[in-house]
Order: structure tokens, then C-alpha cells, then sequence
């Protein structure tokens, strides 16, 4: 898991609306390439940048039960 404590709100936040972005642009770009080396790529960026956003939403809500 990321540390991300060290982040201010807005940059958690804005931190939050970039990875979401990525994701959905990965998404995209997955349902227009076609290939098994494409598909892998894809599901591997997938991945890291969603357990990014899982340790963003955790520090998030770590703070909001403060």
C-alpha cells in the first residue's frame, strides 16, 4: 500500500480525478485494440492504476472518520 498522508486534500482529490480519468481512458483504448500483447498491456495498466485508486479511496476515508 502507497503512503499517501503526505498529500493535502486537494491533491487526494485531484490525485482521485486523474487515476479515474486513466482508467477510463485504458478502458477505451482496450475496446478499440484488439490483439493478446494489447489485451495484456491493458489489463496490466488496469491493475496498477486501480490499486492506486484503492489506496487513494483508503486514505481518503481514513481521513473522513477523523
Amino acid at each position: 500500500m502507497t503512503d499517501f498522508s503526505f498529500l493535502s486534500d486537494a491533491e487526494l482529490a485531484s490525485r482521485i480525478a486523474i487515476v479515474r480519468s486513466n482508467i477510463r481512458q485504458i478502458t477505451e483504448q482496450a475496446a478499440v485494440q484488439s490483439g493478446g500483447a494489447d489485451e495484456e498491456r491493458n489489463a496490466d495498466r488496469l491493475a496498477r492504476q486501480n490499486d492506486v485508486l484503492d489506496d487513494l479511496l483508503k486514505e481518503q476515508e481514513r481521513r473522513a472518520r477523523k
